[in-house]
């Protein structure tokens, strides 16, 4: 039986002043939800309204991506944070970008954390307790977006104690483990850069829900989305591949 329908997600408007990053008016047709950058490790108020009004053109939901404050680090160091300092830059990063967004006739539809603070709610239960406080006291009916792995009956324990929506997402470029983890950036291979591979495990995913770790294994993945990169035209060409053979697969036609 075939695996339910993913939608393809991607980080965006992580531009910052002058400096550029990413492809976004390439990548936003492309995708269905854009994770959006609030300005804690890219990102500012005029990358983030142009972001939004470039997911509007393109019927692209749009999501708050959170991060510690780390403009320097790109958001991919942990930072020691107390819980409820999690709890109010979550809450401080989605009203920025839910601010922007309503006063274009857009809402924040989901949140995904960025970075090291994604890896730390993985792995740290008091800090996904303090990101599910943060997300749920500003609004409830947002789904926090995470990691799928192997298991993930703790998390979605956790996020009953909140009446929280979860929303899981697998990658399209990265190796696993076999616990259905992400292997680390520092460990060679753990990043694909190969289109045919990274085509091949989206449409593994897609079909029966399962990737091929690092070693060979195969595990299973429970997504409702996948993540993809936009960052320069290679990556942008292998969206494309992906998003047309996801759409010949789902509807049996050529887009």
């Amino acid at each position: 039986m075939m695996a339910k329908r993913l939608l393809l997600n991607c980080d965006m408007g992580e531009s910052f002043g002058p400096w550029n990053m990413g492809l976004d008016e390439q990548v936003m047709p492309l995708v269905d939800m854009a994770n959006i950058a609030c300005g804690f490790h890219a990102s500012d108020p005029v990358t983030m309204t142009r972001t939004v009004l470039l997911a509007k053109h393109a019927g692209t939901l749009i999501g708050a991506h959170p991060s510690y404050p780390d403009l320097v680090g790109f958001g991919r160091r942990s930072l020691q944070c107390h819980p409820q300092e999690v709890v109010a830059m979550v809450q401080y990063q989605i009203g920025a970008l839910d601010g922007i967004a309503r006063a274009h006739d857009m809402k924040v539809s989901y949140v995904k954390p960025h970075g090291a603070m994604y890896n730390d709610m993985m792995r740290d239960h008091d800090i996904l307790r303090a990101v599910l406080e943060g997300v749920t006291q500003y609004d409830r009916t947002l789904p926090l977006m995470l990691m799928a792995t192997a298991d993930n009956r703790a998390v979605k324990a956790i996020a009953e104690e909140f009446g929280a929506l979860l929303m899981f997402e697998a990658f399209a470029d990265r190796a696993y483990d076999e616990h259905g983890f992400l292997v680390p950036r520092t460990v060679a291979g753990a990043v694909y850069h190969d289109e045919a591979r990274i085509l091949q495990q989206s449409l593994r995913l897609a079909e029966a829900g399962v990737v091929t770790t690092l070693d060979g294994a195969e595990v299973a993945l429970a997504a409702d989305t996948l993540c993809v990169h936009g960052d320069n035209a290679e990556s942008v060409q292998a969206v494309q591949h992906i998003r047309a053979a996801l759409d010949r697969l789902y509807t049996g036609k050529d887009a």
